[in-house]
């Protein structure tokens, strides 16, 4: 009896123990699937969803985090610029190394300009900066005002290359001035891009971004000729990367793109920024030509009348558009007009794709827009205000 009773209480012990255990294991299993969910909602989830569609900004330029890259991997982003302005501003970005080429349209993009390369830029350092002329459309965020803080403040720019010629004598430009001599006084290096391609002072023709990819410094014969037409003095680069080459031309003007021809070969381009926001004396037939782009992406809002009071003439125009679709439908505009009055001149804005993000592995490019990625020629826009020709 003493031995049953002796086995009985130890059972218990052991049974005392074994639901110890149990409950144990359960609780670390809960704690377990708690942290999995947590990492999944909010970390998981919402990086993959930077690699996704809206890795881009919405239209009021907040980009929804940061793009996570493969290494080696690029990306390009031709951005909305916050109001309803033609303007440039290209963001790339490799590994750790950013580049910023153009700060259009006004003063009062800078603030969304900042907040979405912030999404991208966690060191608040810009390796480059590229500013193509001096027209307002290009350079108004860097020149700033009183009411909106340059770029050039608000980042750390190490390397500044811009047009070594202009007419301009505005006050946008005269800021301009100020803001870019600030920077430079703050530790900055600036060169024209004449002193690139000359190498001179320092300056190189070619810089390197990555293992793979480079920024390139083109000879434009107007960066030390005279033009009446301040596009043409554009700073003109291209990027590699791997087996790929992108074009960047800022606004030059048909006699520009005919010098470049002359003095530089350029290969066939992957993906070209149309020039001077798609209008109808630039991206010539014979620049198209040489180049024979894959993709092609335009910074402008298609359809506003800020230079025309004729909707064929409104960006991008549709002789441009004749150029450009024999070689490629692969066509992508940031914004769009809505509410036009062509006589007035008047016009909203909303997004066409939106900020357009390009990403490459050196060969095969993928492209997302913000707002949606439907090529330009597939568009309601389009089939209203454009033909194929």
């Amino acid at each position: 009896m003493a031995k049953r009773q002796r086995r009985s209480r130890g059972r218990s012990r052991v049974l005392r123990k074994n639901k110890f255990f149990t409950g144990l294991i359960i609780a670390l299993l809960v704690l377990a699937l708690i942290a999995g969910a947590y990492y999944y909602f909010f970390i998981y989830r919402k990086k993959n969803q930077s690699l996704e569609e809206n890795n881009g900004s919405d239209s009021n330029g907040d980009n929804g985090g940061e793009v996570l890259e493969g290494e080696g991997d690029l990306s390009i982003h031709f951005l909305e610029l916050g109001n309803k302005y033609n303007g440039d501003c290209i963001f790339i970005k490799t590994g750790d190394t950013e580049v910023l080429i153009d700060g259009g349209s006004r003063e009062d993009s800078s603030d969304d300009i900042e907040r979405y390369i912030d999404g991208y830029c966690t060191d608040g350092v810009l390796e480059y900066v590229i500013v193509t002329h001096a027209d307002q459309d290009h350079i108004a965020a860097f020149a700033g005002n009183r009411s909106n803080s340059s770029l050039f403040e608000r980042f750390e720019c190490k390397t500044i290359i811009d047009f070594p010629r202009t007419n301009k004598t505005t006050q946008t430009y005269q800021r301009y001035l100020e803001a870019r001599n600030g920077e430079v006084n703050e530790g900055a290096v600036r060169y024209s891009a004449l002193q690139c391609y000359r190498e001179e002072d320092g300056a190189k023709r070619s810089y390197a971004l990555s293992e793979n990819a480079s920024l390139n410094i083109l000879y434009n014969y107007y960066y030390e000729n005279y033009s009446s037409d301040e596009n043409n003095y554009s700073v003109c680069v291209t990027v590699t990367h791997g087996k790929s080459t992108y074009l960047f031309t800022g606004d030059l003007e048909e006699e520009g793109e005919e010098k470049l021809l002359e003095y530089n070969d350029l290969p066939q381009c992957k993906l070209y920024k149309a020039g001077h926001h798609g209008s109808s004396t630039s991206s010539t037939e014979k620049l198209l030509k040489a180049i024979k782009p894959e993709y092609v992406c335009v910074c402008c809002c298609a359809g506003a009348p800020e230079y025309t009071k004729t909707n064929a003439s409104t960006f991008p125009t549709q002789k441009m558009l004749d150029r450009v679709l024999r070689y490629t439908k692969n066509v992508y505009v940031t914004s769009m007009a809505t509410e036009v009055d062509l006589e007035k001149k008047d016009w909203e804005v909303t997004s066409m794709n939106g900020n357009i993000v390009v990403r490459s592995d050196g060969e095969h490019l993928t492209v997302t827009g913000s707002n949606n990625s439907t090529p330009l020629p597939e568009t309601d826009w389009f089939l209203n205000h454009r033909n194929l020709g």
